[in-house]
Order: structure tokens, then C-alpha cells, then sequence
């Protein structure tokens, strides 16, 4: 069964990897190319867009693609939309990874807006200095709220041009640590943090260090994604898969 991966988290390249052990299922891996120099799977790589709904709709037929995966990043809406548009159409089952989200818990801060304009404008007029974990794109709302100094992490370089005027830049990527996040915050002198709720464990340090600290935290809550059915972990998207595998086998004989 050939399956289309779509993805861009480490859920994803996690099942690729699994499949490509499995010699029942013939996977294409797809990343949209945001990230240079991408960790990748040893199975077939695709990267690029595919030109909308009606060109992934074209690929999964051109590529005799039997089943597909969204594994994109929980704030890959557009990918998230064409994905489901195209399996509709062309009657494709799809899977959508979709990681718990991040929880409040005892001593946690939280500020809860729903985008990136939102969270420039919570941050306020007072000068802070911000860690800022939002990725390197989508950055012109800080751009505007200039008088804060921001501490951007990302793992690859923004656009000089997309920074806010000022920025300290920290190219890193994950996981991080609890300690590694915490000694961060206190040399820069950090006072709050933005971030998007990815609910990824390599990045969730960053929460607990904040709690540690007794700083606020303003986090970008999730789109609302097209209905899909839906799984939490590797596993459960494996033992998806494997039913639908054996579905196609059954209508075969």
C-alpha cells in the first residue's frame, strides 16, 4: 500500500522511519520545505508544495496513493485544509497526527490568545525583554510592537528583513532541557514568553522552566483543522494504517 506522509514534525519522520522497515507499505515522505536541512527518512523524499487541494488531489492520483498521513505541524492549517479537501475528493482515507495539546498546570501563567497579532498585543506597552518561540515566520507584529527586546529562537535564520528591530537571535534545535531552558531564560534576562501551543515534547522544557521561574506565558492557541479521523501517537497511527491495509487486501481477493 503506498502511503503519503505529509510532514514536519518528529511524529512524522518518526512513523516514516517505521514504515520504511515494513516492506507491506511503499511510503513517500512529503515536507513543504520550510526547514533547511531537514532531518529525513530513509524512505522516498519529496519537498515543495503541491499547487493547492486540486494539485495534491492530482498527485495522489498520478501516485497511485492509497492512504495519507497528515503529520504537518499542528499550525500547518492550509496543509491541514488541502489535505482533507483532497482525500474527499478523491476518496482517499486520511489520518491526521494530532499530538495533545499543552495543559495548564499548578503555577502556570498562562495568557491565551488565538494568533500571532493577538500575542504582540498582549505583550503591552511596558518594555520587556521576550523569548520568543513562535518560528521565523510571521514575525511583523513584533516588528511593531518595537519597544520590546526579543530573545528569537528559531532553527533556521529568518529574513533580516521579517526581525524586529530588537532582536537577540538564537539558532538551536530541539529538544531541549528543563535546566538548558531555565539557564537560558535567567542570562537573558527573560520577563515573558511567546509561544504556540505545538504540544511537542521537545519543546515542552520551556513550560516547566517558565513555571520554575514564576514567568507569564502568552500561548497561541491551535486553529480549528477540518474534521478528520485522528490519532495521538505513532502507534495508533500504525495500527490505523494496518487496518486499511488489510480493508484494500480484503477488497482485492
Amino acid at each position: 500500500m503506498r502511503v503519503l506522509i505529509l510532514g514536519g514534525t518528529t511524529q512524522a519522520s518518526q512513523l516514516a522511519q517505521l514504515l520504511g522497515s515494513h516492506d507491506e507499505y511503499d511510503t513517500i515522505f512529503s515536507l513543504a520545505g520550510v526547514t533547511k536541512n531537514p532531518v529525513l527518512p530513509t524512505v522516498s523524499v519529496r519537498i515543495g508544495g503541491f499547487g493547492g487541494a486540486d494539485g495534491l488531489r492530482d498527485f495522489l492520483r498520478d501516485q497511485s496513493v492509497g492512504t495519507v498521513v497528515d503529520a504537518t505541524h499542528p499550525f500547518a492549517a492550509q496543509m491541514s485544509r488541502h489535505a482533507a479537501m483532497a482525500c474527499a475528493r478523491s476518496g482517499i482515507p486520511l489520518l491526521r497526527i494530532d499530538r495533545p495539546v499543552w495543559t495548564e498546570v499548578e503555577g502556570d501563567q498562562w495568557t491565551h490568545v488565538s494568533g500571532i497579532d493577538e500575542a504582540a498585543a498582549a505583550l503591552g506597552d511596558a518594555p520587556q525583554t521576550v523569548f520568543l518561540t513562535t518560528g521565523r515566520k510571521d514575525l511583523s507584529p513584533f516588528q511593531h510592537a518595537s519597544q520590546h527586546h526579543y530573545v528569537l529562537r528559531s532553527i533556521d535564520a529568518p529574513e533580516s528583513s521579517s526581525l524586529p528591530q530588537n532582536v537577540t537571535l538564537l539558532l538551536a534545535r530541539p529538544p531541549f532541557t528543563v535546566a538548558s531552558e531555565m539557564a537560558l531564560m535567567k542570562n537573558h534576562a527573560i520577563e515573558v514568553l511567546v509561544t504556540k501551543n505545538a504540544g511537542s515534547e521537545a519543546t515542552s522544557a520551556k513550560l516547566a522552566a517558565a513555571r520554575n521561574l514564576g514567568l507569564p506565558v502568552i500561548m497561541i492557541d491551535r486553529p480549528i483543522l477540518p474534521l478528520a479521523e485522528t490519532a495521538s501517537t505513532v502507534d495508533e497511527a500504525l495500527l490505523w494504517l494496518q487496518k486499511h491495509r488489510h480493508a484494500g487486501t480484503d477488497r482485492d481477493v
